[in-house]
């Protein structure tokens, strides 16, 4: 029998003038040959809406919120850490939230450049992560030293997690494209909606049951919540043994803008994590209770959600991505200074915490609008928005050591920032003005420097 050819039909969207072009991810069309003759179609979902479209967007938010909840939720723990007798006074405890931050901010390039290399191992990779992550805080709970806690809660969780986080965001790539900026809004603000009630679950777990219960409980509640959404986790194009991958747009590194919204984020992320970090210690040193610390922390997870889901659906608008990155961190310069230096009581950190979760965790979202500043080519996108996030981690992963430097003295309730916190008060706020005064530079830059292509040879 002579071979037939089983030819795959993939419809083209026309993009109306000024919309964004396909996918990130978007791949040719090829004719196999093999023995069978059928015939068949793939049609393509549709984009930016759509059951499929909002299913795939819906489990993305519920892992981000789940799984990167917890550890941006460190401080409960590290509060938690520092009253127990084998880890009191030990300046390392923040090594674990920093880690478990940290590893998916400073690797994000190279997991985001894995996933568009190799596109047919999405699902594999998510099946991988998925279960590393959680087998993190398992291995953790059996952990009696902090290095072993440093390992496993931070290490491996850490791994685990970027390992999955960039296939999903891959697929909500090819399924989001005018309304990107949204799409990616909402999956960033994730974290910030399971900090309403995480701090709250872990601290009374904490309280009642210890570390090592609780690791094991949070492990299992993750795994009940996140393994039906699994199989849902799909991209919208088409993959096959010989799909070809369109080449990334890399013309984005000759723009001289760029590398002005990357060292904005990088000096704003200096100083951005300190607040989830140290605000339930700070409450406790000012008389309040763990529990409204933890309110605390939750209420500033609260404003972070509005603020990102907000800024995300403001920067798919014809608003200046520049002018929104700069409200940002002026609203957190200010939240800092005023509010968070001068408080003394569980008012006026209630307030800093709802003004700096929305402007000062706002400002992250913007990767995906600051990407489409310099690149007008969506192959970039999730390379930009990556490259973004390593720079604002690079803050996250120095947290630990900055802190060792920031804290000093002792807690003095008449001084700025009861004193032991005076310090890193004021480096937090200088970074948010930092950033501010980073992007109004290159306003200043007379209009040849501000078109002009930088040129790095072939």
């Amino acid at each position: 029998m002579s071979p037939t050819a089983t030819i795959t039909q993939t419809p083209v969207e026309l993009q109306r003038r000024g919309s964004d072009r396909p996918s990130f991810d978007e791949r040719t069309a090829e004719v196999d040959t093999a023995s069978n003759d059928e015939i068949v179609f793939q049609q393509l979902g549709r984009v930016d809406g759509g059951l499929k479209a909002w299913t795939v967007l819906i489990a993305a938010f519920v892992f981000e919120a789940l799984l990167w909840g917890f550890p941006i939720s460190f401080g409960v723990f590290q509060d938690y850490y520092s009253t127990l007798p084998q880890f009191a006074d030990n300046p390392n405890i923040a090594l674990i939230g920093t880690v478990a931050q940290g590893f998916p901010y400073i690797t994000a390039p190279l997991f985001a450049t894995l996933t568009r290399r190799f596109p047919k191992y999405r699902r594999q990779m998510i099946w991988f992560g998925w279960p590393v992550c959680l087998g993190g805080l398992v291995a953790g709970s059996f952990a009696d030293t902090l290095d072993t806690l440093i390992a496993t809660q931070g290490i491996i969780y850490g791994f685990g997690f970027v390992t999955f986080t960039y296939p999903i965001l891959s697929m909500v790539d090819e399924w989001w494209v005018a309304r990107k900026g949204m799409a990616f809004g909402l999956i960033t603000s994730a974290g910030g909606a399971a900090g309403v009630v995480m701090p709250f679950i872990v601290n009374t777990l904490l309280t009642r049951y210890g570390y090592k219960t609780t690791l094991r409980a949070i492990a299992v509640a993750m795994f009940i919540l996140t393994a039906p959404l699994v199989p849902s986790l799909k991209g919208r194009l088409p993959i096959s043994n010989h799909t070809t991958v369109a080449k990334t747009n890399w013309s984005f590194f000759r723009k001289p803008l760029f590398y002005f919204y990357g060292l904005s984020t990088l000096v704003q992320g200096f100083g951005l994590f300190f607040p989830s970090l140290f605000l339930p210690s700070y409450a406790t040193g000012i008389g309040l209770t763990s529990t409204q610390g933890a309110l605390v922390l939750a209420l500033m997870s609260l404003s972070q959600l509005i603020g990102q889901f907000a800024i995300g659906w403001l920067s798919d608008k014809n608003v200046s991505i520049s002018l929104l990155a700069v409200m940002c961190s002026v609203a957190a310069t200010v939240a800092t200074f005023a509010l968070w230096g001068a408080a003394k009581s569980l008012g006026l950190l209630i307030a800093f915490s709802l003004v700096y979760g929305m402007s000062g965790y706002g400002f992250g979202v913007m990767r995906v609008a600051m990407g489409r500043a310099v690149s007008n080519d969506s192959s970039s996108a999730v390379i930009t928005y990556s490259i973004l996030v390593f720079m604002q981690g690079i803050g996250n992963v120095l947290v630990a050591p900055l802190s060792s430097a920031l804290l000093s003295g002792e807690i003095d309730l008449e001084e700025y920032a009861i004193s032991r916190y005076k310090t890193l008060v004021i480096f937090t706020g200088s970074c948010m003005i930092g950033s501010t005064i980073i992007i109004g530079v290159w306003y200043l830059l007379p209009m040849s420097l501000r078109s002009r292509t930088l040129k790095f040879g072939n």
